[in-house]
């Protein structure tokens, strides 16, 4: 089974750009369609972006489609997450997730799920 690892959060100011990193292992990383969630404190764990195992499909949340830009290379069993234009409202913790389903947006979809990256967002 795969394994996943988030890096790449920290502390930006609103308007800033942020890249984050999910780095795999443990599996055939191109067999898994792998998927972007945020939480925020009191808050259920929200759908960002998906992403299909060859790269050429994603689907993102009406929230973020025109900030958020999903991608992976196979090559290096990585998935990237380019967040620009950052608001506080986008201020939770961040995860990289992955599924042997086609692209879908529950949570619940995806099996195996990294610890998470904290992003915050100051004003």
């Amino acid at each position: 089974q795969v394994q996943v690892v988030e890096s790449g959060g920290g502390l930006v100011q609103a308007g800033d750009s942020l890249r984050l990193s999910c780095a795999a292992s443990g599996g055939t990383f191109s067999s898994y369609v792998m998927g972007w969630f945020r939480q925020a404190p009191g808050k259920e764990r929200e759908f960002l972006c998906a992403i299909n195992r060859s790269g050429g499909t994603t689907t993102y949340a009406d929230s973020v489609k025109d900030r958020f830009t999903i991608s992976r290379d196979n090559a290096k069993n990585t998935v990237l997450l380019q967040m620009s234009s950052l608001e506080p409202e986008d201020t939770a913790v961040y995860y990289c997730a992955a599924t042997l389903s086609i692209l879908r947006r529950r949570p619940s979809d995806y099996m195996y799920w990294g610890q998470g990256t904290q992003v915050t967002v100051s004003s």
